[in-house]
């Protein structure tokens, strides 16, 4: 079977015009309504981004005109874009945005999230063929001047529109149930100059169609979502899919020099070169079950896994330690379970989350890459709970997520567990602080407020967030559909410019 979630830059070359079978991820590139200038549409794929241009005298009244970069689409998805109007154009209300479509005739229901020329961005539809559009007046919905990422999400005949400005969470714009809503629509990017004679153009940039998974979905008996593995320069936010699967993979390191990625998939671990290619086995010799928890050390030489050991409690994660080239795994953690999670900048010991004496409670240890005896730097009470410690690059905080307050949020401490300090103080669940090699600035996810608060899920809507190493207001890098083993070990490149993650979907 052929999985349809394959996704920018894994189509052919660079396409237009409304003929192409395939452009990026769409299937379609059609003028709807026959407007007096045609339109098109062409994926670049050096960035992967989006060039279209429309012309049409409005989408309103009974009958559109526009043109619609589109594929169809079943059941639930979720779409999510950056879009940007190119040049001062000639009408305020040129329109761009997302659009769910019954079918391709002019007169046909739709409903759409769109940004105005002025910035208007609000959600306009049709509810049956050939009637009059809502207004958006009609209804109460957030309007602002300045939403750049705009997302749609399906739930059943339920459309969620969400906006966001720079840097920041999403806002809800509005939602509406189309009750005459087709399980199969035509989904798609488009544009409309709102002047007949005119053709405006738009860019669109990390642009994803994700399948969300439904309520009852259960990790123990359902199948994984397929997996893309990203790479994303965090001061402008831009994205690029490099390697892409139906099953699981997860949690991926930057490599010392630049040049390729480690991450783990079907307990083994993989490079694959930063701008795709070939994966390469890494030999971890007996160390066959290993899970998301891995990194390099600073000097990088060596590398840190944590691997299942059979018939061991807890599920028997064992950290070890090996030649980054590949080699024999050596223990450090007798008892399990064991997760690793950073090096002190010494390069001879480790830090890791860990249950210890039969309590179902993660601590978090420090210990010699040699063995020995492990000293806790916490001691936390029932409900609460630890995770993802690294070290600073200097040495002098070890940074980790903590419910210490009740919420899950960023915290760091120095080496030997004191002067614990809180950093981050919103709703989100905030997890996994990545210190840049520079020590300038915390890479974390941060996980929607509704969830457990413990918890880091998979297969939620979750956001990439930087902020300064010292302190400061977090601000949103990247909008995706992922969770648990998307960011869970250090993914900086050396030049402390981007990161890398893993996002999920089946389209």
């Amino acid at each position: 079977m052929r999985h349809s979630f394959l996704l920018l830059g894994a189509f052919l070359i660079n396409t237009v015009m409304a003929q192409t079978p395939q452009t990026g991820i769409f299937t379609n590139s059609e003028d709807i309504g026959n407007p007096k200038n045609q339109g098109s549409a062409v994926y670049n794929k050096a960035d992967q981004s989006y060039n279209i241009k429309g012309a049409g005298y409005n989408i309103w009244f009974e009958r559109d005109e526009f043109h619609y970069l589109f594929k169809k689409l079943k059941g639930d998805f979720i779409l999510t874009a950056n879009f940007k109007f190119e040049g001062k154009g000639k009408e305020a209300h040129r329109k761009t945005g997302w659009m769910i479509r019954w079918t391709k005739d002019e007169k046909s229901p739709h409903i759409s999230a769109v940004i105005h020329g002025d910035g208007l961005t609000v959600m306009q539809w049709r509810n049956s063929e050939g009637a009059a559009m809502r207004d958006p007046q009609d209804e109460i919905f957030a309007k602002d001047s300045s939403y750049s990422v705009v997302q749609v999400e399906r739930a059943g005949k339920t459309i969620i529109m969400r906006a966001a400005k720079e840097g920041k969470p999403f806002d809800v714009i509005g939602s509406h149930e189309m009750d005459n809503m087709p399980d199969e629509v035509l989904a798609g990017m488009f544009v409309c100059s709102h002047n007949p004679d005119v053709t405006e153009e738009i860019i669109a940039w990390n642009v994803r169609i994700d399948t969300p998974v439904p309520d009852n979905y259960n990790p123990g008996r359902d199948a994984f979502l397929g997996c893309r593995l990203e790479t994303m320069n965090v001061f402008d936010g831009k994205r690029m899919v490099i390697y892409e699967k139906a099953g699981r993979f997860e949690a991926p390191n930057w490599m010392p020099d630049g040049k390729k990625l480690l991450f783990n998939m079907d307990g083994l671990l993989y490079k694959i070169p930063v701008e795709g290619g070939r994966l390469e086995q890494l030999n971890t010799g007996f160390a066959k079950a290993n899970n998301n928890d891995h990194g390099i050390s600073f000097n990088g030489k060596l590398l840190a896994i944590s691997c299942q050991r059979e018939g061991m409690p807890g599920g028997g994660s064992t950290v070890y330690v090996l030649p980054l080239k590949g080699g024999t795994p050596k223990m450090v953690t007798e008892n399990t379970p064991s997760y690793w999670h950073g090096w002190n900048p010494n390069n001879k010991e480790v830090v890791y989350v860990a249950q210890r004496n039969g309590k179902n409670i993660y601590n978090i240890y420090r210990n010699s890459i040699n063995g020995g005896k492990e000293v806790a730097l916490t001691d936390i009470g029932q409900g609460e709970h630890v995770d993802g410690c690294e070290y600073s690059p200097d040495g002098r905080y070890i940074y980790y997520n903590g419910s210490h307050t009740g919420n899950m949020q960023l915290w760091r401490m120095r080496p030997d567990g004191t002067g614990k300090e809180q950093l981050t103080f919103d709703d989100f669940r905030n997890w996994f602080p990545h210190i840049s090699p520079d020590g300038k600035w915390i890479a974390f996810i941060s996980f929607p407020p509704d969830i457990e608060k413990n918890a880091h899920p998979s297969y939620k809507r979750v956001l990439l967030r930087i902020m300064p190493a010292d302190g400061g207001a977090p601000k949103v890098i990247a909008y995706l559909y992922g969770g648990q083993g998307t960011i869970n070990v250090p993914s900086w490149s050396p030049d402390s410019k981007h990161i890398a993650f893993v996002s999920n979907s089946t389209r």
